[in-house]
C-alpha cells in the first residue's frame, strides 16, 4: 500500500484526501477540508489564493506521511508573477464581471469560426483567452513576466519549479487539441505572448519535489514528490469513471454539470461549434467531448438564498411536486452571476408563461427538472455530433448524492444511470499519482480498479419518455 495526498480545489471550499492504493485496493479519507470564499473588491471578484495556499499546508500537515502529492482546481483561472516569481495581486474570479463583451472584440479579429476550429472550445465568456484580453493594457499584465493556472501556482510554491498542466491548459482557448501544443497562430494574431506560460506538463510527469521550508511546515520528511496529475478536476474526475468499454457518457456533477463523452479525436465541425460543445484533453491524449451546463450552482444559490435549510428534508418535498411542471434553461448565462437565484428562476418561468414556482420545494423541483433536461439534451447531441452511440451515463462527483438528480438524469436521458464515485476528481488524481509509480497500469486499469472498490448506485429509466420530449420542445420553443 502506499499513500498520495489529492489536493482538491473547488469553487466554494478545498480538502486534501489521502488515497491509498495497492493491488486490488483503494481507500481514500478526507485530512482536511476548507473554505474557498471569493472576496469583493472595489477592483472586482477575486479569489483569496493565499488563504487556499494555507488550507492546502494545513492539510498536508494533517494528511501525516504520502509518498506524492497531486492538485487540481477548477479551470480558466490564474495568478500573474513578475521578475522575481511574486505574486502580482489576488487571481481574478471567473464570474468578475470584466469579460463581458470581450468575446466581441475577440471574434473581429478571430472571428468565432475560426477560433473553434483552432481550439475546438466552446463559447464560455470567462475562458482564459478573454480574461487575457480584457486584461490588456494593465500594470500588472504589463509587469508580468509568467502565467501560472490556480493548480500550477500552488505547486510552484510548494516545489520552486514551474510548468503547465496540458488538461488543464486546454481550457485556456489557446491549445490546438489535435496537436496537443500550443494555438500559436491565434495567440499571434490576438496579441498574446505565449513566452508567459511555463513549459507544458502532462499527467504523471514530475512536478519537483516539496521545498524545505513546505517539508518543515507540514512535519513531512522529504523526499516528497509533487506529481502532475490532471490537474483540471474534470480531467481527474473522468478519469476515475467507473465505465467498462468505450460506449459510455459521463456527467460530471457539482457546481457545474459538464456532460458528454471521451473520444480519441477532438471534433471541430461548425455544428459542433453552433452546440456549444468543447473539446478539452483528458489523459493518453483523450479528448473530453463536453458541454458546460450551470449544474447545481443554481440550488446552491437557492439554498444560500433561503438560509441553508436541511437539503435531505428539501429534495423529499420536491420529489413530491409535479414533475416537468416549469422548466428553465440550465445553459442560460443569465443564470451564471451569484445573487437573487430563486427570484431569478421565478422571473424566467414567468416571462415564458409557464406556472411559477414559488416554494422552495417548487423551485427545487423546477431546477432539478431542468437540469435533468439539460443532460437528456447534450448525451443525446454528444452522440450524434461524435457519431459516438452509448449504453449507460455514469454520474461522478457531488451530484450523485442527489438520488432525485440521479433518478430524473435516467428518465430524461431514456439510459440506466450508474451513480458514483462521490469523490471523482480526487480519485482520478489519486490514481494517476499511482500510475505514475507503477502500482495500477492504463485507464482500463484504473476504471476496474474503481469499479471493484467503490460503491457505486445503478438506477433504470422510469416514467413518461413522452414528457420529458414535449418539456424538451417547449424548452426549444422559447
Amino acid at each position: 500500500m502506499r499513500s498520495y495526498a489529492a489536493v482538491d480545489l473547488g469553487a466554494s471550499s478545498g480538502r486534501v484526501m489521502v488515497g491509498r492504493v495497492g493491488p486490488d485496493s483503494l481507500e481514500l479519507t478526507e485530512a482536511h477540508r476548507f473554505p474557498n470564499r471569493p472576496v469583493r473588491v472595489p477592483e472586482g471578484l477575486r479569489w483569496d489564493v493565499l488563504s487556499l495556499y494555507a488550507g492546502v499546508l494545513a492539510g498536508l500537515r494533517a494528511a501525516g506521511r504520502v509518498d506524492s502529492v497531486g492538485i487540481d482546481s477548477w479551470a480558466v483561472d490564474y495568478g500573474l508573477l513578475d521578475a522575481d516569481g511574486s505574486l502580482l495581486g489576488n487571481p481574478v474570479h471567473y464570474r468578475d464581471a470584466r469579460t463581458e463583451g470581450v468575446a466581441e472584440k475577440v471574434w473581429a479579429t478571430v472571428p468565432a469560426a475560426e477560433l473553434y476550429a483552432a481550439t475546438g472550445l466552446q463559447y464560455a465568456p470567462f475562458n482564459t483567452l478573454y480574461q487575457l484580453t480584457a486584461a490588456r493594457g494593465t500594470r500588472q499584465l504589463a509587469h508580468a513576466r509568467r502565467l501560472l493556472l490556480i493548480p500550477d501556482l500552488l505547486a510552484y510554491w510548494l516545489t520552486g519549479e514551474q510548468g503547465t498542466e496540458l488538461t488543464n491548459a486546454s481550457t485556456t482557448q489557446l491549445i490546438d487539441p489535435a496537436t496537443g501544443d500550443w494555438s500559436y497562430d491565434v495567440a499571434a494574431r490576438l496579441g498574446i505572448d505565449l513566452e508567459l506560460f511555463a513549459p507544458l506538463r502532462r499527467p504523471g510527469d514530475p512536478a519537483g519535489l516539496l521545498r524545505a521550508e513546505v517539508l518543515e511546515e507540514t512535519g513531512l520528511t522529504g523526499p516528497v514528490p509533487v506529481t502532475t496529475v490532471g490537474s483540471h478536476d474534470t480531467a481527474s474526475a473522468v478519469a476515475a469513471v467507473p465505465a467498462t468499454g468505450e460506449r459510455f457518457a459521463y456527467i460530471c456533477t457539482g457546481t457545474w454539470s459538464l456532460a458528454g463523452l471521451e473520444l480519441t479525436a477532438p471534433v471541430l465541425t461548425e455544428e459542433s461549434r453552433a452546440a456549444n460543445f468543447t473539446n478539452e484533453l483528458g489523459l493518453d491524449g483523450t479528448v473530453r467531448y463536453l458541454r458546460n451546463i450551470m449544474g447545481l450552482w443554481l440550488l446552491q444559490e437557492c439554498l444560500r438564498a433561503w438560509g441553508d435549510p436541511d437539503l435531505g428534508g428539501l429534495l423529499r418535498e420536491a420529489a413530491a411536486v409535479p414533475a416537468l411542471r416549469s422548466v428553465v434553461d440550465a445553459e442560460d448565462a443569465a443564470f451564471l452571476a451569484p445573487g437573487r437565484m430563486p427570484e431569478r428562476i421565478a422571473e424566467a418561468c414567468r416571462a415564458s408563461g409557464q406556472p411559477v414556482p414559488a416554494s422552495p420545494a417548487e423551485i427545487t423541483r423546477c431546477i432539478l427538472d431542468s437540469l435533468a433536461l439539460a443532460h437528456r439534451r447534450a448525451v443525446a447531441e454528444a452522440q450524434r455530433l461524435a457519431d459516438h452511440p452509448v449504453d449507460v451515463v455514469h454520474i461522478v462527483g457531488g451530484g450523485t448524492r442527489n438520488a432525485l438528480l440521479c433518478r430524473l438524469t435516467a428518465d430524461a436521458c431514456g439510459l440506466p444511470v450508474v451513480a458514483g464515485p462521490t469523490e471523482a476528481a480526487a480519485l482520478g488524481n489519486v490514481l494517476v499519482q499511482a500510475r505514475a509509480h507503477g502500482l495500477v497500469g492504463d485507464r482500463a486499469d484504473m476504471r476496474r480498479l474503481l469499479a471493484r472498490t467503490q460503491p457505486l448506485t445503478r438506477y433504470e429509466p422510469q416514467g413518461n419518455a413522452e414528457r420529458w420530449r414535449e418539456a424538451e420542445a417547449r424548452l426549444a420553443t422559447r
